[in-house]
C-alpha cells in the first residue's frame, strides 16, 4: 500500500507525526509513505524507515514570491510529482486550508479530520473520507488516531514510538554534555537571559559541559552572553537541521524552552526538562519518556499572550534541581 501523508509544518507538528508512521508500519507491514514537507524540515521525515520519498515543497517561500514561483517552474515541477505518482490513498495530517489545497493535486481519494475535528474546519471540504478525532488530547494522539481510521487498524494505546534510531544520528564526542535550547519564536516563550546564565553556572559548578546553539544573529548574541567567561560552555557554530539533530541526539539531557527542537529532543528520547510560560504541555508539549514539563505559575502563565513575560516565578534553582534529579534518574535505567 502506498500513501502519501501532507503535512508541511511546523516542526514540532512534523515530529508529531512519525508516530502515527510506526504504528501504521506495525499494523499494516510493507505500508510506505510520501511526504510532502516544508523544505525546511524535509530531512526529518527521511529518517523513519516507513517513508519512500520525501517531497519537498516551499508554501512559505511561494508566498512572499508567487511570481518568482511560477516563472522558476518550482510549482509546475512540485504540482507534476504529485499528478504522476500512484497513490492508493492521501492523508492530510495537518488540517488547514494550505494542506487542503495541496492534497487536490494527487489523484487518489483523500482522507482528513472532519469539520468539527480540523484546525480549519473548511479544509474538511477537500476529503473525501471525513474523521472525527476528539481535539482534548495530546496533538499527536490526534494524529495517531486519524491514521487508525484512515487506513483501518485499531488504534494503538501503547507508548508512541517515533520510529528513530538515536544512536544512528548522534554525533560522536569526547565528553557527555548538556544542550540548552534557549531559542524560540515569541517574546512571552523567552526564559529570562539571567535565569539561563544562572543554570550555566550552576550546572558547570557541577562538572557539566553545555553547549548553546543558535539560528540567527540575536540568539548567537544571547548564547555568547550566557557563555561568557564559563570555560566549560561553548557556542556552537551555525548548523543546519540535521546538524543540530546530531548535537541533540547526543546530549545526555536538554533544557529547552517551548519550541520545535524540544520536540525533536523528545523524539530522539534525550531526557529534557520543557519551560512552559505563555502556552501549556497538555495538547502540544514534549512527548516522550523522560519528559519533565515545568510550568510557569504567574498571571500570565498559560494565557498565550505573545509578549507578556511570565517566567519571573520559574527560577532557575528549580530548574537545576529538576535537572539534576533527571541526570541522576536517566543514569539508573
Amino acid at each position: 500500500m502506498r500513501v502519501l501523508l501532507v503535512k508541511t509544518s511546523s516542526l514540532g507538528d512534523v515530529v508529531h507525526t512519525l508516530p502515527a508512521l510506526t504504528d501504521a508500519a506495525r499494523a499494516l507491514p510493507g505500508i510506505q509513505f510520501d511526504w510532502v514537507v516544508e523544505e525546511g524540515f524535509a530531512e526529518i521525515p527521511a529518517w523513519h524507515p516507513a517513508v519512500a520519498q520525501v517531497i519537498p515543497v516551499a508554501i512559505r517561500r511561494w508566498r512572499q514570491h508567487p511570481l518568482r514561483a511560477l516563472r522558476s517552474g518550482e510549482w509546475q515541477r512540485f504540482k507534476a510529482r504529485l499528478r504522476e505518482a500512484r497513490y492508493d490513498l492521501v492523508i492530510d495530517a495537518q488540517g488547514l486550508l494550505k494542506s487542503a489545497w495541496l492534497t487536490r493535486y494527487a489523484p487518489a481519494p483523500v482522507a482528513g479530520l472532519d469539520r468539527d475535528s480540523a484546525r480549519e474546519p473548511v479544509a474538511a471540504r477537500f476529503y473525501d473520507r471525513r474523521y472525527s478525532v476528539g481535539r482534548e488530547q495530546h496533538a499527536l494522539e490526534r494524529v495517531r488516531q486519524l491514521f487508525a481510521q484512515a487506513l483501518g487498524y485499531p488504534a494503538a494505546d501503547t507508548v508512541a514510538d517515533y520510529g528513530l534510531d538515536r544512536s544512528q544520528l548522534a554525533a560522536p564526542s569526547d565528553q557527555p554534555y548538556l544542550l540548552f535550547l534557549h531559542g524560540t519564536t515569541w517574546p512571552s516563550k523567552h526564559w529570562p537571559e539571567r535565569y539561563w546564565r544562572e543554570l550555566a553556572e550552576r550546572m558547570s559548578e557541577f562538572g557539566w559541559a553545555i553547549r548553546l546553539p543558535w539560528g540567527n544573529a540575536d540568539e548567537k548574541a544571547r548564547a555568547e552572553r550566557i557563555a561568557a567567561g564559563l570555560p566549560s560552555v561553548s557556542v556552537l557554530p551555525r548548523l543546519n537541521l540535521g546538524g543540530i539533530a546530531k548535537v541533540v541526539a547526543g546530549a545526555r539531557a536538554c533544557v529547552a524552552v517551548d519550541t520545535g527542537l524540544g520536540h525533536l529532543a523528545a523524539a530522539l528520547d534525550v531526557p529534557s526538562i520543557s519551560l512552559y510560560g505563555p502556552t501549556l504541555p497538555g495538547r502540544v508539549g514534549a512527548y516522550g519518556r523522560s519528559q519533565v514539563h515545568l510550568c510557569a505559575p504567574g498571571p500570565n502563565a498559560g494565557k498565550g499572550d505573545r509578549h507578556k513575560p511570565c517566567f519571573d516565578e520559574l527560577p532557575p534553582e528549580r530548574v537545576a534541581s529538576e535537572l539534576k534529579a533527571l541526570l541522576r534518574s536517566s543514569e539508573t535505567t
